[in-house]
């Protein structure tokens, strides 16, 4: 036995524990293709998009890990009231949500998945912030603005967002483009570099390309 020794320490409820083993489910999920119309379900939890394509150099880099370029939460009640949300399906309305703007934005639809688990409100908080710090996920950090919800007239007279300034199209206008695309795509891309850089530094174990199920576009 060694001069020194001290036992590991080990607190299966702590917040962290059990952040890692939500993600850790969460990615044995299968990945699911978005080329069609996402089947409705109920329910409220966690989610992910992944780029699983050949044909957007950007992405690339990501297209064979866990890396999502978007990491979200859908509750089932208001953060600011507590009272549940009317809406019944407010995962599924946000996956179609993102669907849309995927698409609007000329980006191939076809070379998109999402991953998906129903959990408690507490639970997907705990699992999204985990996914936005473990991954930086591209779309939720370098290029923000895509999860931003159409609010009419506030949202045509705000300036365009970064991710809409890369990814135009969205059905939406604008009171005025403020960020250079040409150095929003040299910093998105050293993003992404650093990401597959520091892949194996989560503290969750993530499964191999072969350990889960895609169910892409036949």
């Amino acid at each position: 036995m060694p001069a020194e020794y001290t036992p590991a320490s080990f607190d299966p409820l702590s917040t962290v524990q059990i952040a890692n083993t939500i993600c850790e489910t969460f990615e044995r999920q299968p990945l699911v293709s978005m080329t069609h119309e996402i089947p409705r379900f109920e329910g409220s939890g966690l989610y992910a998009l992944y780029y699983r394509g050949a044909s957007v150099d950007l992405y690339l880099p990501l297209a064979r890990l866990q890396i999502p370029v978007y990491a979200g939460q859908a509750l089932s009640s208001n953060t600011a009231t507590g009272e549940r949300v009317r809406e019944r399906y407010p995962l599924h309305s946000r996956l179609k949500q993102h669907r849309l703007s995927i698409m609007e934005g000329g980006l191939p639809i076809a070379e998109f998945r999402f991953r998906a688990l129903l959990l408690p409100d507490v639970h997907a908080d705990l699992g999204e912030n985990a996914l936005r710090v473990g991954y930086t996920p591209i779309w939720n950090s370098m290029l923000k603005g895509f999860g931003s919800k159409e609010q009419g007239a506030t949202t045509r007279q705000s300036k365009k967002s970064k991710w809409d300034t890369v990814h135009d199209g969205r059905r939406r206008t604008h009171g005025g483009v403020v960020h250079d695309i040409e150095k929003l795509s040299a910093e998105a891309e050293a993003h992404i570099a650093r990401q597959v850089s520091d892949y194996d530094e989560l503290p969750w174990p993530h499964p191999t390309t072969e350990a889960y199920l895609d169910l892409g576009a036949p």
